[in-house]
């Protein structure tokens, strides 16, 4: 057992999770017997860094490692159902549609983001997203076309994937690499990001030089950001300081 690097809720069990390790394991739990995985994979020869399941299907997820690779898995099975190897660099994200079941997103420290269909051992699109490595990229909620990336080069972009040649909009404030980046489940523009500049920022992606808010808690680089699903408004973040934070929209400290 090594260090987590990422964790994500079954859609199929609602007892169930998967997390994914520094010595290259996904393991699958249960919270009615904890004490010992229902599974574990080692099919990965590095670091495990992001995992996201299927929210559509439910019956798969994706992990994405810095092996340069991707994997999808079933939950029922012993072995991963296949291996993308098409990244260059270490594959830091890993994001399915919430509209197209087969559809997902990854980024990576190549500074591309790709997008796949399962079933094709090959990417269907590669976007040259950024000048720097990849580390974090959502889905919006409402417009099914609509990604967003964030990367070291401290820029969050947002992309229509029907026209991946140029990005829709960038978005500047951070001073250092962009940790993590989310869309709101309840606003259609606005986005969370936090970053090693030890700061948690939203936006509004129709609006890129506008800034809703600049949270300024965390004393440590901030590596985590959520929007809670049944609170609107609501959102936690974490950092290397070892705390969590959660805050409320009427408590959004203005931006200077």
């Amino acid at each position: 057992m090594d260090g987590q690097y990422d964790v994500a809720w079954s859609e199929m069990n609602d007892n169930q999770l998967v997390s994914t390790c520094g010595d290259g394991s996904v393991k699958l739990w249960d919270l009615q017997s904890p004490g010992f995985p229902l599974m574990s994979w080692d099919e990965h020869q590095a670091e495990v860094y992001s995992v996201d399941w299927n929210l559509i299907t439910k019956d798969t997820f994706a992990t994405g490692s810095w092996d340069d690779t991707i994997k999808i898995w079933s939950p029922e099975s012993g072995r991963s159902i296949s291996t993308l190897h098409e990244h260059q660099n270490c594959v830091y994200g890993v994001a399915w549609s919430p509209y197209n079941p087969t559809m997902f997103a990854s980024c990576a420290g190549d500074r591309t983001v790709k997008l796949w269909d399962l079933g094709m051992q090959q990417s269907t699109t590669t976007i040259p997203a950024h000048d720097f490595e990849v580390l974090s990229l959502d889905w919006n909620k409402y417009q099914p076309n609509l990604l967003v990336t964030a990367s070291v080069d401290k820029t969050i972009k947002c992309w229509d994937i029907r026209n991946p040649s140029m990005e829709l909009s960038v978005l500047h404030g951070h001073t250092y690499a962009v940790r993590r980046v989310r869309c709101s489940p309840h606003q259609q523009g606005v986005i969370a990001s936090c970053s090693y500049d030890m700061t948690v920022r939203m936006w509004d992606m129709e609006s890129p030089n506008s800034q809703l808010a600049v949270f300024e808690h965390h004393t440590e680089f901030t590596v985590g950001c959520d929007f809670n699903m049944f609170n609107e408004g609501q959102i936690a973040t974490c950092a290397w300081d070892e705390t969590v934070h959660v805050w409320n929209q009427g408590e959004y400290p203005r931006p200077a």
